[in-house]
């Protein structure tokens, strides 16, 4: 039986969106061994609770919506974006039922600043850089980054044979105070803005990158080399002890 994996639906409001954004991650989920559970963002917390009951890990995608900053003790800037509560309420009920259970989480863009802000960091608003972050989603090459040494990622891209890395890019808001227990895994050189963060425990696989490995899974070994070790992990995955010694 093939592993499962909880994704939420990207937005509550925008079908057309969902309708093109959801089957490459369903796609790059079951490329690399996996099942997508996809959570609808109309269900009842029951109903998420029982899902995620038979998943053995999580993966946040990206969305049209922003983060709402009141999230992180901010006033909205004029360039952020409307939020999508009902998105919010789904992440944070996969992202605690993952951090109980230590199970693997993987998350793309909003996913990843959704899951900065819930370990208490914050988000730029709105980037103000030279180097154009949201070029478009056919660019597959928007711009490099540089990845820590010793980082997941690090190693991940030394299984997929490669070395330095351009990736695509489609994001206005990123990472600006790191959240807790979070590292910064990569940036983008030219400006410093934090394009991965991944959580700092070799034993739990908690890994957030800005730009979208699923558009590219085709094109790049080191995309499917990011799915491929998240659903190992999530394949590897077993629930805590009961008596609290494996926490």
């Amino acid at each position: 039986m093939a592993v499962r994996i909880a994704i939420p639906e990207p937005t509550s409001s925008d079908p057309e969106y969902n309708g093109r954004a959801l089957p490459q991650y369903i796609d790059a989920l079951k490329a690399a061994g996996a099942e997508a559970l996809v959570v609808p963002l109309s269900a009842p917390q029951e109903r998420v609770a029982k899902l995620l009951a038979s998943v053995q890990g999580v993966l946040l995608p990206g969305s049209k919506f922003d983060v709402d900053p009141q999230r992180y003790g901010e006033a909205r800037e004029p360039e952020c974006g409307d939020d999508d509560p009902a998105r919010t309420a789904a992440d944070e009920l996969l992202l605690q039922d993952a951090f109980n259970l230590r199970k693997p989480i993987l998350a793309i863009c909003h996913g990843t600043q959704t899951l900065n802000v819930w370990r208490h960091g914050s988000l730029i608003q709105d980037l103000k850089t030279t180097v154009n972050h949201a070029p478009g989603r056919d660019v597959v090459k928007a711009h490099p980054v540089e990845l820590a040494g010793d980082s997941r990622l690090t190693e991940i891209l030394a299984k997929a044979g490669e070395d330095a890395i351009q990736v695509n890019s489609s994001h206005h808001q990123a990472v600006r105070v790191v959240g807790d227990k979070l590292r910064v895994s990569a940036i983008s050189p030219v400006d410093g803005v934090i394009e991965a963060v991944e959580l700092d425990t070799p034993n739990h696989f908690v890994v957030g990158v800005q730009w979208h490995p699923e558009r590219t899974y085709e094109q790049s070994a080191f995309s499917r080399a990011i799915f491929g070790e998240f659903v190992s992990a999530a394949n590897g995955w077993h629930p805590p002890q009961v008596d609290g010694q494996d926490s």
